[in-house]
């Protein structure tokens, strides 16, 4: 399992294909994505990877979180999140992940806030159909009709659709398709729409529904503070000693 990123929506363009086709994309930048702690079992109870994304003034940074933001020598940020990851794909602590974390071609999962609407009624929020346009009904065209039963049941039921706040909560969107990454640049770009408006915070990470391409690097792909590049992968590990083994005979 793999760490995901923290990303910023950028807004919708599209690209064309070799055959002249034009596909939908959302473009994703990282706003200098690092890491800024682990989660280890001895000292929280499990294993994650705590990700800071975009910068904040320092004086509007609490005593408690420049701390923190010390200890990791990076940058204060504004966005903070943690993913869980297994043991072994930990990456360390300053590290900066690039857009080449992510494939060509491989489905990830992407989660925002979705745009707030305010309060709406049953047919915008739940895409009720409405009262009929004529025979007896006047003024309540668009009321959502009956909620509940007569005598029995007596009441209106728990989580029954109703008109309210629309918008404005948790939405993760599954498989959309990577369909081009710019690493000097660290845009993202994924087939179709994402949740949230412009300029929102996003997490993009591996899509639980889909398998992960053998070509993705693991851990993933970051640079380190000192410039220096991401560490090899586990693939590249378990195949050193098998060339050194051939080299010795």
């Amino acid at each position: 399992m793999r760490s995901g990123v923290i990303a910023q929506k950028v807004g919708m363009t599209r690209v064309f294909t070799d055959a002249g086709e034009h596909v939908p994309v959302t473009v994703l930048r990282l706003a200098q994505c690092q890491v800024v702690g682990h989660r280890t079992p001895e000292r929280n109870g499990y294993v994650a990877l705590q990700l800071g994304a975009g910068t904040r003034k320092t004086k509007n940074v609490s005593k408690a979180e420049r701390g923190h933001f010390a200890v990791a020598k990076v940058e204060p940020k504004r966005k903070v999140v943690e993913f869980r990851v297994e043991a072994e794909d930990l990456i360390p602590v300053g590290a900066e992940i690039t857009a080449d974390h992510f494939v060509v071609g491989q489905f990830v999962d992407v989660t925002g806030t979705s745009i707030g609407k305010g309060f709406a009624g049953g047919m915008k929020r739940w895409n009720f159909g409405g009262l009929r346009a004529s025979h007896g009904v006047s003024i309540s065209h668009r009321s959502i009709g009956s909620t509940g039963g007569r005598q029995d049941p007596g009441k209106t039921f728990k989580n029954k659709k109703m008109p309210g706040h629309l918008g404005s909560e948790r939405v993760t969107t599954l498989n959309l398709k990577v369909v081009q990454t710019d690493v000097e640049r660290g845009l993202i770009l994924v087939e179709g729409a994402v949740p949230g408006s412009k300029g929102g915070w996003i997490t993009v990470r591996d899509a639980v529904k889909k398998s992960l391409p053998k070509d993705a690097p693991k851990p993933g792909k970051f640079k380190l503070a000192n410039g220096e590049g991401d560490k090899p992968a586990a693939n590249e590990k378990t195949a050193a000693p098998e060339a050194q083994a051939e080299q010795g005979a």
